[in-house]
Formats: C-alpha cells, structure tokens, sequence
C-alpha cells in the first residue's frame, strides 16, 4: 500500500514539473512571437521606404533626376536610386520586353502608351512636366540662324533626333506647322546624342529641348523659335507593375511630383503641367 501511494506521488510530481515545463516554454514561445510582431509593425509604422529604385527616364530629364535622386538618398537613409537614360521609345521596348524597372518616366505620352498598353503601369500616369524645343547652335551663333526656316538652308549640318522618339516627333511637328521641310545630316536615337553633335562641331545647329540647351551652358547657344509653342511635349510618370520595391518607386513619383521636385525640374528649363 505504502509503495503504491509513494509511486502514485512520484508520477503527480513528474507531471507537474512536465507541465510548468510546457508553461515555460509556451511563454518563451509568446514572448518571442510578441517581439517580433512589435519588430515588424514598428518597421511598418515607419513608412520610410529603403532598398534599391531602378527609375528610366527621358535622357532629357538626366540633370534633374539625378539631383532628385541624391535628394531622394539623403531624405531617405539606406535607399538607392539608380538610372536608366536613354530614348523614351527604347526605354519602352526595354520595359515591355521584361527589364526591371519600378519607375517610368517619359518624354511623351505616345511612349508612355506602349507601355501601359502591355499592361505594366500599377496605375495612371501622371504628367509632371512640359518641355519646348528650341535650336542648339555653336557657341556664339557663327551662322546666324535666328528660325527654324534658316535650318532649311543646304549650307548647314543640321541634326534631329529620330522621328520616334520624342523630341524628333515634336521637331517634324514644329516642321509641319511651319510648313518646312528639313534633310538632316542625321538622325540620333535621343537628345543628348542630338546635342553632342552640335557640342563636338560635327554639326552647326539641332533641334533640341529649351532644357538641353541649358544644360549645356556655354558649350551651345539657343535660338527660340514660335513654332516650338505648336509641339510642346508633356512628360508623364508611373511607377511599374512588376516593382520590386513599390514602397520605393512610390515615394520618388511623389518627390518628383512635390513642389520640392517641381522647383528642381523649373529651374531646369522645364514647363509647369
């Protein structure tokens, strides 16, 4: 009888001890799971966006992006912005054909359109700034070019960009209003490649944005030109569908969008939208 009651109190003290063993352990466990909740929710409670954006943009917008970019960087500790420069249009097809990108800004709303057409915006573009043409010449002016009719002249190396891309459909705009036809010594894939002729003497005059020109400083001197208010071209931005970081890709639209982007991009020569 003795033995049996002696072992009957062993096993209850087993299973006690069995059970504020479990106890513990269930506490541990929820404890641990609490922080880590509170870790996570404290990050989203944040709402600082951090990583890598991969933005493509206009070759136009080359200046200004890029100190948007190094503005984006310091307001944001532990993002990265990088770049993709280039033609509106190629910058499309390389998008469409799968590139990784999570913003996407371009010179016209025509290149805007291949992409949002295949699907790839995560919502609708919106346009943030205007741009104007305006003629490139070499420093100083030596051939006296005043409009968009002297270009015209067979004595002049003159540049455009390639008719599918933005500024070179804006510049055949501005030709047709003015009722003008133009041979140029070349067609380049985007502005800048436009501008450098002109910069490296390898051509007297191109048709180029009023923001190029600026850019440029003294290496060039624009001409205005009226026809240039018959094709002005508006710029529109949006973040990708297939981001990688939409955290990211959302709050560079917004700084781009924000009066403080807004004052980077005016007094880039840009337009107001």
């Amino acid at each position: 009888m003795t033995r049996t009651v002696r072992r009957t109190r062993r096993i209850v003290q087993v299973t006690g001890v069995s059970a504020a063993a479990l106890l513990a352990l269930s506490a541990c466990s929820s404890s641990d799971d609490s922080s880590s909740a509170g870790s996570d929710s404290s990050a989203s409670a944040s709402g600082k966006p951090s990583g890598t954006v991969t933005v493509f943009a206009a070759a136009s917008l080359k200046e200004s992006f890029t100190t948007l970019g190094k503005q984006f960087e310091k307001a944001n500790p532990g993002t990265k912005v990088t770049f993709s420069f280039g033609g509106s249009d190629s910058l499309a097809a390389s998008i469409t054909g799968g590139a990784p990108a999570d913003v996407f800004a371009a010179a016209s709303p025509k290149t805007m359109k291949i992409v949002t057409d295949a699907g790839g915006a995560a919502g609708s573009p919106a346009t943030f700034v205007r741009n104007q043409l305006e003629i490139a010449t070499l420093p100083g002016n030596p051939d006296k070019v005043d409009s968009l009719k002297d270009l015209t002249d067979s004595k002049l190396k003159v540049v455009l960009c390639a008719k599918e891309v933005p500024c070179g459909a804006a510049a055949q705009k501005a030709l047709d209003a003015g009722e003008l036809k133009l041979t140029p010594v070349s067609y380049e894939q985007d502005v800048k490649a436009a501008l450098t002729k002109v910069e490296l003497k390898e051509a007297d005059a191109a048709v180029v944005y009023q923001t190029d020109v600026k850019a440029a400083g003294g290496k060039v001197e624009g001409v205005n030109f009226p026809e240039s208010a018959d094709a002005v071209n508006d710029y529109p931005i949006a973040q990708l569908k297939d981001s990688k970081n939409a955290a990211a890709a959302k709050a560079f639209i917004e700084l781009v969008r924000s009066a403080e982007g807004q004052k980077v991009l005016t007094s880039a020569g840009f337009l107001k939208p």
